[in-house]
């Protein structure tokens, strides 16, 4: 009897394992995955859920457990998968993708410790919890430098995990979609150019709305964010504000376009149906207008204020491959309402038109075509060591409820941006060229933001086991959110516009003042300038950016910032503008000049030039220096505007303080070229290093190191 009954619970303990396995099943890794590069795996759940995005309805993870015995857990994503192509659209190159399943459950890591790892599957919902059985893999060595950290030597400055030095040279590209100057197509070439030239960061909106990327953003195909005629209202007789459908009034044959802001993609030679419903009121009835030939009419209701459904049935062309016109009008006098607009392959189950779903939460749905056009941006990053800071939470859906941090709303949106920062980390964090998190572009400094960085850092600190950065911007400087100890990137953003002359004419003196701001409340951490540039009186481009057509101002805020006491070069804003001037070019003599070099450790640097037209910047230590000298009269603004050449300087020395004494090599850099122009042997006593300064009408470069 007790053997059997031995048997009997053995089978059921059998029995509830393989009802586990069943309930949630990861994939199997390979053998060996490189340290720090990316794994993914897909994950079988059996559940379907309203909203896999919010982890209080459905929470999957990943439990790691690492050679030397540390625990992770791992969030893993909910995402729809697209099939991309490059296609001809109109007179435009455009991006073709088109949905490949319903959504599947991904994990991605990239190791960071040598040796087995195991790793296990848990799923919470409703149901309770249950395990995947493990699988293991082993993490061997790679040529991957690691992850981007304020460097351990000196915590004003970047480096890698693995010890690498790293300076930021880059600028924005900050809106990538379909009807902007940057296309993914674009920005993949844009990447190239900038790595080809020595460039090594760039800046991207994942929070641009409906005008081009962003993953948690309102993007609808009845209006736009800018429009004032929204035809959204409340569903009438519904007794829910909050539940809204489209409505159609007016004249007759008054008509509303479905134009979704990302083109819907077709297949050739594929069955669709669109369905939707309406109700009326008055004798109106609905016509469903297509370029596509659909088995259309006009649709009558059975009877005022009763909903009756709509189906209309149509087969793409051979050279089909993008949803064409599509109209919905009012046929005689009185109201229409639309909803539940959809629109489906013949026995599919992916929707194709979810902008239509005037219903979707902003907040919290994130929008799968933009996250994976950002998971193909990070691939080109990746292939071009370019690193990105993304820019992830739409500021306005957020902004109005930071008003008091005792108030729910306040409570609220900590939630959502805890929730988006945790897909954020389980999509895209496995990246080591993913360099920063960035929570907001240009957010009210004004705002009592103190909490919301502090909940939201923490909760990264848990979830995060990559520890990206994290920085945030602000729409004036602001010196609370430099000295937060929860945002690791001091950050302001700066645009030299004409109302006040002084400040727009000489970039260099304004980009030494700016960091000096940075420096003054971020004196140990790194510190970026943003975004930079030439900004018309209404913060749009200047029109002398254009006359600029040298990029004088362009070379001077790369080489000044690079010297000036932040982490990296300014980053220019009017990426667009710098495309069609191809102003790529500049970068390379500085990265050159930069390439083994590493400020970690110097001091601002002590010079005084003999030549007051003569302006030194840059850093020493006791053994060495690295300075730019320019010329105060070769601004953006002498040689662009007034077209006037600098005369030459010829015959000047400067004197260093601080130097020990002994023998150095003095290496004079022509900035154009990025080559080295005369090499000098200066002997030190004792006092001031003194050297004498090559001829120049615009700017040099100056490496001071010891002789072996």
């Amino acid at each position: 009897m007790r053997q059997s009954m031995e048997m009997l619970v053995c089978l059921l303990l059998v029995a509830f394992g393989d009802c586990l396995a069943r309930g949630v099943e990861i994939e199997s890794p390979p053998a060996t995955v490189g340290k720090y590069e990316k794994l993914e795996l897909i994950i079988r759940v059996d559940s379907r859920y309203d909203n896999p995005f919010d982890p209080d309805e459905v929470d999957l993870a990943v439990l790691v457990e690492t050679a030397t015995g540390r625990q992770i857990v791992l969030p893993a994503f909910f995402c729809q998968d697209y099939q991309r192509r490059r296609l001809d659209k109109g007179r435009n190159r455009a991006n073709w993708y088109y949905p490949l399943d319903a959504g599947t459950w991904k994990v991605r890591f990239a190791p960071m410790e040598m040796g087995a790892h195991v790793l296990t599957a848990r799923l919470k919902d409703r149901k309770g919890v249950r395990q995947s059985q493990a699988v293991r893999f082993n993490c061997v060595a790679s040529s991957s430098k690691g992850f981007l950290r304020a460097s351990p030597e000196d915590p004003r400055f970047l480096s890698f995990t693995e010890g690498h030095p790293f300076f930021v040279i880059g600028q924005n590209v900050a809106f990538v979609g379909e009807s902007q100057y940057v296309n993914l197509t674009k920005a993949e070439r844009i990447f190239a150019r900038l790595s080809a030239n020595g460039a090594n960061f760039v800046r991207i909106w994942t929070c641009c709305k409906d005008w081009a990327m962003a993953i948690e953003a309102r993007k609808s195909a009845w209006d736009r964010s800018w429009s004032r005629n929204a035809p959204i209202v409340p569903v009438p007789g519904g007794g829910d504000a909050a539940n809204r459908c489209v409505e159609i009034s007016g004249a007759e044959r008054a008509s509303v376009n479905v134009s979704p802001s990302h083109p819907v993609a077709l297949r050739p030679e594929t069955g669709y149906v669109l369905s939707g419903r309406f109700k009326r009121r008055g004798e109106a009835a609905l016509r469903v207008e297509m370029t596509h030939d659909a088995d259309t009419s006009d649709f009558e209701a059975a009877a005022e204020d009763q909903w009756t459904n709509v189906t209309c049935r149509f087969v793409t062309g051979a050279n089909d491959r993008w949803l064409g016109r599509l109209a919905l009008s009012k046929i005689g006098s009185g109201t229409i309402w639309v909803d539940s607009l959809s629109l489906k392959e013949v026995g599919g189950e992916t929707e194709l038109l979810w902008e239509a779903d005037v219903n979707r939460p902003a907040r919290g749905h994130y929008n799968q075509l933009d996250c994976f056009m950002l998971d193909e941006l990070v691939e080109a990053a990746e292939r071009n060591g370019i690193y990105l800071m993304l820019c992830l939470i739409t500021r306005d859906l957020y902004m109005k409820d930071l008003a008091d941090p005792a108030s729910a709303d306040y409570e609220q949106a900590v939630r959502d941006a805890r929730n988006l920062m945790r897909y954020a980390v389980a999509r895209w964090g496995y990246s080591t060229n993913v360099a920063a998190w960035e929570y907001f572009n240009e957010i009210d400094p004004g705002l009592p933001t103190d909490r919301f960085y502090d909940e939201v850092g923490g909760y990264l600190e848990k979830i995060d086991p990559y520890r990206h950065l994290r920085t945030t911007s602000t729409w004036h400087p602001s010196a609370k959110d430099c000295r937060h100890r929860r945002l690791d990137v001091g950050q302001l953003h700066h645009y030299m516009r004409p109302q006040t002359k002084e400040d727009y004419k000489d970039e260099v003196e304004v980009l030494i003042g700016k960091t000096r701001f940075l420096r003054e409340h971020a004196p140990s951490k790194p510190v970026l300038i943003g975004e930079f540039g030439l900004a018309n009186p209404k913060w749009g481009l200047s029109e002398d950016m254009k006359r600029d057509s040298e990029g004088v101002h362009f070379h001077n805020c790369l080489w000044a910032s690079a010297f000036a006491g932040s982490s990296g070069t300014a980053m220019f804003w009017w990426w667009d503008q710098l495309d069609r001037q191809d102003a790529y070019h500049h970068y390379r003599p500085l990265s050159i000049f930069l390439a083994d070099v590493s400020f970690a450790g110097l001091k601002p640097i002590e010079a005084t030039a003999s030549d007051a037209r003569l302006r030194a910047i840059g850093y020493q230590g006791r053994d060495r220096a690295y300075l730019w000298l320019s010329n105060k009269n070769a601004i953006w603004w002498n040689l662009a505007v007034d077209e006037q050449q600098p005369a030459d300087i010829s015959g000047a020395t400067i004197e260093i303080e601080g130097i020990d004494p002994g023998t150095y090599n003095v290496e004079w850099w022509n900035t154009f070229e990025g080559k080295t122009i005369l090499n000098q042997r200066v002997s030190l006593a004792k006092g001031p290093l003194r050297i004498s300064v090559p001829s120049l009408a615009r700017d040099i470069a100056c490496r001071i190191t010891p002789v072996p």
